[in-house]
């Protein structure tokens, strides 16, 4: 397994769609690799997004802000793919931010160059039915999750989940933003949890 940015964003895709060598050396030219220091952000409510990335090292945070309230809708870990879909898509400014909760460095490409690789590419094509599915199912889970879970059944589904990284690595407050709870009944459902 390299290190190397480009390898591991290339073995990303090859996880997706077998990408032929003459179609990934047409995104190549366009790759960047990026920090974005905690506390700053990959995309901002209100502006227009234009790239996305693929997460090498870090952790990052996709919230909507209502009301001057923050609500936190994803996390993103390593080999995660992010960015401002609905924005870069429509290009309408965004209605969410994603913001760097460590030093993160990602891979980024503009999404116009993805754009002309889809329409241009079969193979490119291919990939880029994948992460609409991937993000149609991420969508649609968490939406069911929301809708039909209270909060201690969605603490519970999120410990038994494959996303321990959530439970490892994000500050109990934002776990709680997350569910949609306030910190405190946070600490009451684990306190709960802890005494079964």
């Amino acid at each position: 397994m390299t290190n190397n940015p480009t390898d591991i964003l290339r073995n990303k895709i090859d996880q997706l769609v077998k990408l032929p060598d003459a179609d990934w050396q047409l995104l190549v030219p366009y790759l960047e690799l990026k920090t974005i220091k905690k506390g700053h952000f990959f995309a901002k409510e209100g502006k227009i997004g234009g790239e996305i990335g693929l997460i090498i090292h870090g952790t990052m945070r996709h919230f909507y802000t209502i009301d001057g309230q923050e609500k936190t809708t994803y996390f993103y870990f390593e080999d995660a793919f992010v960015g401002p879909y609905i924005s870069c898509i429509s290009g309408k400014p965004s209605l969410i931010s994603i913001d760097a909760l460590t030093d993160t460095e990602l891979i980024a490409f503009p999404y116009k160059i993805m754009l002309q690789l889809l329409q241009n590419s079969i193979a490119w094509e291919r990939f880029g039915r994948r992460i609409a599915e991937w993000a149609l199912m991420g969508t649609e889970e968490r939406m069911v999750e929301l809708l039909t879970l209270n909060p201690e059944q969605r603490y519970l589904k999120l410990l038994e989940s494959n996303k321990n990284k959530i439970t490892e690595r994000i500050p109990q407050h934002l776990i709680a933003n997350y569910l949609g709870i306030t910190p405190v009944s946070l600490s009451r459902i684990r306190n709960r949890y802890m005494k079964r």
